[in-house]
């Protein structure tokens, strides 16, 4: 098992906290966000991993990890610097993680060992860390629904009500080299403009039309997203306190 970390975007959301870096590398609790994404996967068993660069490159190193770069970072969303990556992906299965979450290596874990070709987390705690966040969590919130045997069903629709919210998607996935296969083709058959705006969410949406299956990992808590500064802010103050997503943080001492 491998893993590659998407990192070309530079989250202006963030505002002057990646003027001059990329957004992984903006600090939780003293640590990089990107630190704690290594340790959590390292600490889960894979060493091999990979980071997709864009906006401040020359910021990721890659020391310790093999880099690839995606040069029209600044056009493009995340697929396309998913396909950066394309030799990296038709080695083996792989784990890919967002840049800006931080999580648990236990939701690592889970996914390695799920079954099927494209594969993800979902929190099934989600309100507890959407409460802290929003005022009226359905603001930001999105459908996600999987039936009993674990398939997804729906993904990334704005949701008008907390039936529709069985949990969200973390960020995580995992794709073996024929899952990646069959979603490379699909992307290779739509037209550049149409596959520069695509970002993750929607690319799920569109291969469950398809008829493609994915299978859901329900976890519980521990982990988070940094979506903005205000995220930062926040989660910094319930580190302070007893996170509500946490459950046990011990981890961050050996990750």
């Amino acid at each position: 098992m491998r893993a590659l970390i998407l990192a070309a975007g530079r989250g202006s959301r963030m505002r002057s906290l990646t003027a001059h870096k990329p957004k992984c590398l903006v600090e939780l609790a003293g640590r990089a966000l990107l630190d704690w994404q290594l340790g959590a996967l390292r600490e889960s068993g894979i060493q091999d991993i990979a980071v997709v660069r864009g906006y401040c490159r020359e910021a990721l190193a890659g020391s310790d990890y093999t880099v690839f770069d995606n040069p029209r970072w600044a056009q493009t969303n995340m697929v396309s610097s998913l396909m950066c990556a394309d030799a990296w992906l038709r080695q083996g299965d792989c784990i890919l993680s967002y840049s800006d979450i931080v999580y648990h290596p236990d939701a690592v874990r889970a996914l390695a060992t799920s079954s099927g070709e494209i594969a993800l987390t979902y929190d099934r705690l989600w309100k507890h860390l959407w409460l802290d966040r929003f005022e009226d969590p359905l603001s930001d919130a999105e459908t996600f629904r999987c039936d009993a045997a674990g398939r997804l069903l729906e993904i990334g629709h704005r949701a008008t009500s907390l039936a529709q919210i069985e949990g969200q998607y973390m960020g995580l996935l995992k794709l073996t080299a024929a899952g990646w296969g069959s979603v490379y083709d699909y992307l290779q058959s739509l037209p550049q403009a149409e596959r520069d705006g695509l970002d993750m969410t929607a690319l799920l949406g569109r291969l469950l039309v398809r008829g493609t299956g994915i299978q859901a990992v329900g976890v519980d808590g521990q982990w988070c997203e940094v979506d903005s500064d205000e995220d930062l802010e926040t989660y910094t103050e319930l580190l302070a306190e007893v996170m509500p997503w946490r459950h046990d943080w011990r981890w961050e001492e050996t990750a």
